[in-house]
């Protein structure tokens, strides 16, 4: 069997919402029955180019696979190019073939969005009628998009500290700019910032909000105020990689917030071994970096697709065709 080539065009043909979006809350069950193999992320850190690697294998359901991914914040303004770059291996776990090399970026930013929504699905407050995007990036699209899929009627306020991305983002989606202020205040609240500095104050935050924090990716790195993450229901997806690089890494490191505080993880939601949101007027907090098995689980999809399409181009990489 050849290796299949999937390039980001290729995906955009084969990508469903719909199906990224059943594909991850899958992989969130198999996490919390703890039936998905998944070594923390390695991350390969290069400061004096502004930026890092990180490595990312895992195994699930008879699939196995690795995601090489970068995060370089200063790349679209010095080089013109997207600050998360990857590539995906998707493997034959009984024989080692390599099955298919995938477009990663694609899949980073669907999953990404199809984890968020799964989140808000577990932990928002029912009936929620309005979601606030902080940062109108390329991430923001996708958060909306799987959103939707979950969620169709919600009214879609944005803010970002360029107004005329917001704007551009806005007169995409059907939203509207608002204050940053009144986007926090949002029955819904998705933040995905790539700088380092505090944007969203906890005075801003209503009691009864969802906020998933899906920018902070390395240590340092924060998006809410302390304050605000000491007052939710603190949710994770993965206890090493959000103690070490998400949005509780610094409120854990200076002290304003324990470990103690910090409810479980989402696979364990989704997998009812904890209860999602208990009272309508609590704030939840979903703490996103991003789980190697949620690549895994979306790859497989697309590579079905694919090959059931005739989708991509077949290599013979390493020698093994016949």
């Amino acid at each position: 069997m050849k290796t299949r080539i999937l390039s980001r065009a290729d995906l955009e043909k084969l990508l469903s919402m719909p199906d990224a979006v059943r594909a991850v809350e899958g992989a969130f069950l198999a996490h919390g029955r703890g039936e998905a193999l998944m070594p923390p992320k390695v991350y390969l850190s290069l400061p004096q180019h502004g930026g890092d690697f990180r490595a990312m294998p895992s195994y699930l359901d008879g699939a196995a696979g690795v995601k090489w991914v970068n995060s370089h914040p200063d790349n679209p303004k010095k080089h013109g190019l997207p600050a998360v770059m990857a590539l995906y291996v998707l493997s034959d776990p009984e024989t080692a073939r390599p099955l298919a090399i995938l477009d990663g970026t694609l899949l980073t930013a669907a999953r990404t969005g199809a984890a968020a929504a799964v989140a808000s699905r577990h932990l928002a407050r029912r009936g929620a009628r309005t979601i606030g995007l902080v940062g109108t990036g390329v991430q923001s699209r996708f958060l909306l998009s799987a959103h939707r899929v979950l969620f169709p009627d919600l009214e879609v306020l944005a803010h970002d500290l360029d107004p005329a991305s917001a704007a551009r983002f806005a007169g995409e989606v059907g939203g509207r700019v608002a204050p940053l202020d009144e986007v926090a205040g949002c029955d819904i609240v998705c933040t995905s910032t790539p700088g380092r500095e505090i944007v969203v104050r906890s005075a801003m935050v209503r009691d009864g909000a969802h906020v998933n924090a899906m920018g902070a990716d390395a240590p340092g790195k924060q998006e809410l105020e302390s304050a605000l993450v000491a007052r939710a229901r603190i949710v994770i997806d993965d206890h090493e990689q959000a103690t070490h690089s998400g949005e509780i890494n610094v409120p854990l490191h200076d002290g304003a917030l324990r470990e103690a505080q910090i409810f479980g993880t989402l696979g364990e939601v989704v997998a009812g071994k904890r209860p999602g949101r208990v009272r309508d007027d609590e704030i939840t907090l979903f703490d996103s970096t991003g789980l190697a098995i949620q690549d895994l689980a979306l790859a497989r999809v697309l590579f079905e697709r694919a090959r059931a399409a005739g989708a991509g181009v077949e290599l013979d990489l390493v020698g093994i065709a016949s």
